[in-house]
């Protein structure tokens, strides 16, 4: 199972993990994990082509978590909001069984 952290502090976004695998498939041809991780991927590509905003990531096999250590604006914000409709989208077509989203203040 994927599981995606959105860590908020005063309902700003602090960060966004995703760790995991979805199982849904066999490795490599996943459908659920390649789909997470084309929009996870993605919006990070996009936040650091079309914005100002710093950006930290880590990643590793199954593992990738972002950040913004000095705020970020609307694009990102906007950026950030599609990721999560995307995933949103994903957890209601396949299930909670593959795909959990949970949102966390700080």
């Amino acid at each position: 199972m994927i599981r995606i952290t959105v860590t908020q502090k005063d309902g700003a976004y602090v960060s966004i993990e995703s760790k995991g695998h979805a199982g849904y498939g066999q490795e490599g041809q996943d459908i659920i994990c390649s789909a997470v991780s084309a929009l996870v991927v993605n919006t990070v590509n996009s936040i650091e082509t079309f914005t100002e905003d710093r950006i930290v990531c880590q990643a590793d096999d199954g593992y990738v978590k972002f950040s913004f250590p000095d705020g970020y604006g609307g694009q990102t914000e906007l950026l950030v909001k599609s990721l999560l409709l995307g995933l949103d989208s994903i957890r209601r077509d396949y299930g909670t069984k593959y795909l959990k989203i949970a949102f966390r203040e700080v």
